[in-house]
């Protein structure tokens, strides 16, 4: 069994090169847009609903609730990039189910990528509620000794974030193939549930995380508006 896909070697000519990570991670994408379209492209406000809107209804109003639930602001601004978050890992774990199908989330390429665009959101999103200066004084808080200390911490959270699932993604491929090579008769259905559900609780963690990490970049834009209500 392949555990780490950057070691897959698909395509090369020169020193262009294409390994099972960028393949499967262009699949899921084109799974991604292509069901994307399909679902979106008879939307209705009225009568009868598709199964398939049905079923985006559902997955869009949890997310919505998710996101208004932990950062106590409106969902609308973060919906896209934590919701796209939330799908991509999701479907990249589901897709083990598929046979030959190799997570690109248990690469560390594809974790560290996800963490990186999460460590760009945090100060995109926290810079557009609170403006560049206000939101740059928190690296220099309680005190101006703090800074070194505040960069730290947020590239030693981008760090962690990436390793948690890539770690989570890759134990769990460690110990489904032991477990088969033991009993090959008897756990892989057992481990191909206990993949799924797993999948899907490191996609919620890592989705979550990431909206934590923006609302708190945002924090001091919801107390002043708490502030203005009162």
């Amino acid at each position: 069994m392949t555990i780490n896909p950057d070691g897959t070697l698909l395509f090369q000519w020169g020193w262009f090169t294409i390994n099972a990570t960028i393949f499967f991670t262009w699949l899921v994408m084109a799974l991604l847009t292509l069901g994307s379209w399909l679902v979106t492209r008879n939307l209705k406000s009225e009568g009868s609903l598709s199964r398939w809107q049905n079923l985006l209804e559902v997955l869009v109003n949890g997310i919505n609730s998710q996101i208004r639930e932990v950062s106590r602001q409106e969902p609308g601004p973060y919906l896209p990039f934590v919701g796209t978050l939330f799908i991509f890992i999701a479907i990249s774990n589901i897709l083990t189910i598929i046979p030959g199908f190799i997570p690109p989330t248990s690469s560390l390429s594809t974790t560290a990528a996800l963490a990186i665009c999460v460590f760009i959101a945090v100060p995109v999103f926290g810079i557009a509620h609170r403006g560049v200066l206000e939101y740059l004084r928190q690296y220099l808080k309680p005190t101006f000794f703090m800074l070194p200390f505040n960069i730290i911490g947020e590239l030693s959270r981008t760090l962690a974030l990436a390793v948690r699932l890539y770690g989570n993604m890759m134990s769990g491929t460690i110990i489904v193939a032991i477990l088969l090579t033991i009993t090959p008769l008897i756990f892989p259905i057992v481990m191909q549930a206990l993949g799924l559900l797993t999948g899907l609780i490191q996609a919620y963690i890592f989705a979550i995380l990431a909206m934590v990490y923006i609302a708190s970049a945002s924090k001091v834009h919801q107390d002043l508006e708490k502030k203005g209500e009162e």
